[in-house]
């Protein structure tokens, strides 16, 4: 959530600082501002809405400079209006962009006001700006004021600062917010991410937790935790410029569906041969670390929590290994037993998510045998911290509801859960059916994309409707739970995912002619009970769409449901098979309701704070 560019060079800097707010937009946000150095004074403009409101201001009333910085806002403290909007300023003297919370604003507030500070905004950001400049003040040069401000503030935040009296540079610090440094010639760059940047640089550092950083258009310093100068590994990103732009289609959302093949292949590449996985594909000797795994706690937050959730099935019924699965949230605020040769496993999209990275920490204290991410970001701080990683292959996933990110991740869960079987003894053929299931997967996958005129001809169905439930069983329950999420992020039509079993538990109450049910239907020993389950939602009226394997004998019922079928290969790899129908169809619906759809209202990307 909320996005961070600055920028210092020898050229004006504005045109950069729009073009990483626009490459930031996926993140989710509510206003835009700018601030930069015009040799003279700190100029700001900030807008209520998207970046588009920010360029037409500035199209009024232009800012020049070779120093600035500049922040899409989400909000959490204030409404979203321009006062509240950063860059948040102290006077004309400093100036501050800011994602994450500061928990002891308040107190905070009322020390800096007794120092005769004026707060002009309801936000906890203005805080850091008034304490900096408060320190500068005292005598402290911007980088010292930054140090001694950041000391004060408790919570998390990324922070980007330009000073008046300190023309050319600019200093950042980080913890518990990802910040990124890109490197140029004769020119600078921070950014909340590299997509911010990578039209300007592909040559970046990774400030890791606690560190603080001053770029000037020549140099870059880095300071850690405790003071002292550190130098940070320099990355040449292979991100292109398009692999972040929408291309031929209309929505990032549809470009990322269709992505999925090569994007869950990739995954794969590189880490089966044959009919077996190569060893030692999640780090160096982990065999020795997964020979003595006796239980797997899994951690993750929204669509990565569902895959984990799938993951569950997976190693109980394969690998023998019993599962715990809990949203990260949960998990680090409770008093949790940990079985004895436990791995902790972690999934993220980003490697930046808070309370996954929390809870990941917490881990770490509770003695569990090892931890694993798996996750799409190289060098985010999910992967630093653990000690195995598995890497998605996903690349860039821009629409705020999560769709190639999660067949990644059930991929390389996957991959996970059949060593592990393998280490457990599964029976050698069975072991290589599974993995020859696996390699399946993006062959199928593409297959399913192409019902997706059937599915788009289907949604017109859902246009009025303002509920829907999704039924699933086994492991495709947690399918049914992601399909729910994705047809309420980005149509706002309230839906929700049942184990179909549970139907006669509540949620049959629900059933009328105005409550559209959608079910998937794999060809496995749960089919008949689960048709009982469909049967229960005629005899109601209600409206029934079924996404069905190809070898399913299931009746359209009458025309007020439908059938779709496809192949959806093995009940192994079937669960991210049917994800691929119910993702089209919350696309197609929330297309014809006319939302948002790469950026939903009230909901960020990377989800930095709690």
């Amino acid at each position: 959530m909320c996005g961070i560019v600055a920028a210092t060079a020898e050229r004006d800097v504005v045109a950069i600082l729009i073009a990483g707010l626009r490459a930031l937009e996926y993140r989710g946000y509510d206003s835009a501002g700018i601030a930069v150095f015009d040799g003279t004074q700190i100029q700001r403009t900030r807008a209520v809405g998207k970046v588009r409101e920010l360029e037409a201001r500035l199209a009024s009333n232009p800012l020049a400079g070779v120093t600035g910085i500049a922040h899409t806002r989400w909000a959490t403290h204030g409404v979203p209006n321009e006062a509240n909007a950063h860059p948040q300023s102290s006077v004309d003297a400093i100036s501050v962009v800011h994602n994450g919370i500061i928990e002891n604003y308040v107190a905070l507030r009322a020390e800096l006001k007794q120092l005769g500070f004026r707060f002009d905004s309801d936000t906890d950001t203005e805080v850091i700006a008034h304490l900096i400049h408060h320190f500068c003040k005292q005598g402290l040069n911007l980088r010292a004021a930054v140090r001694a401000a950041i000391a004060r503030l408790e919570g998390a935040f990324a922070i980007a600062v330009i000073s008046r009296d300190e023309p050319g540079n600019v200093v950042g610090a980080r913890r518990g917010s990802p910040l990124v440094i890109g490197l140029g010639i004769g020119e600078n760059f921070l950014g909340s991410d590299v997509q911010a940047l990578i039209k300007v640089t592909n040559q970046f550092c990774y400030l890791e937790e606690g560190d603080l950083v001053e770029i000037s258009r020549t140099s870059v310093s880095i300071e850690d935790a405790d003071g002292n100068a550190v130098e940070r590994s320099q990355y040449a990103s292979e991100l292109s410029t398009d692999a972040v732009e929408r291309g031929e289609y209309r929505h990032y959302m549809l470009k990322e569906i269709y992505e999925q093949p090569r994007a869950i292949a990739d995954t794969l590449e590189g880490r089966i041969s044959g009919e077996h996985i190569l060893p030692n594909i999640f780090g160096v000797d982990s065999e020795a670390l997964l020979k003595r795994v006796r239980h797997v706690q899994i951690i993750a937050c929204g669509t990565s929590y569902h895959a984990g959730l799938v993951a569950r099935y997976w190693l109980e019924a394969l690998a023998g290994i019993p599962c715990s699965v809990e949203v990260a949230s949960e998990y680090r605020y409770r008093h949790s037993v940990v079985p004895t040769d436990s791995l902790f496993l972690a999934i993220s999209q980003s490697g930046e998510t808070a309370d996954t990275l929390a809870a990941l920490r917490e881990a770490k204290r509770r003695g569990y045998l090892g931890s694993f991410a798996i996750c799409n970001v190289p060098e985010s701080s999910l992967v630093r911290e653990s000690d195995l990683v598995l890497m998605t292959r996903a690349g860039p996933e821009i629409g705020v509801a999560s769709t190639k990110a999660f067949t990644t991740q059930l991929s390389a869960l996957g991959l996970l859960v059949l060593e592990l079987a393998r280490i457990n003894g599964l029976e050698v053929s069975r072991y290589k059916e599974l993995v020859n299931d696996l390699s399946s997967l993006p062959r199928l996958v593409s297959e399913a994309l192409k019902q997706a005129p059937a599915i788009a001809k289907l949604a017109e169905r859902f246009v009025q409707k303002n509920h829907a439930l999704f039924l699933g069983r086994g492991a495709n329950y947690p399918v049914a739970l992601e399909g729910a999420l994705k047809l309420k992020e980005i149509s706002y039509i309230h839906a929700e995912g049942y184990p179909a079993g549970e139907l006669k538990h509540g949620p049959l109450a629900l059933v009328d002619e105005d409550m559209p049910v959608i079910a998937v239907a794999p060809n496995n020993t749960l089919l008949e009970k689960l048709k009982s389950n469909l049967e229960e939602v005629r005899a109601r009226g209600g409206e029934l769409f079924v996404f069905a394997d190809n070898k399913v004998e299931i009746a359209n019922g009458d025309s007020r449901g439908a059938v779709v079928k496809f192949d959806s290969g093995s009940n192994f790899i079937a669960p991210a098979i049917f994800t691929i129908p119910l993702q089209l169809l919350a696309y197609h619906v929330a297309v014809l309701r006319g939302t948002d759809v790469d950026q939903p209202r009230n909901l960020a990307k990377s989800v930095t704070v709690e």
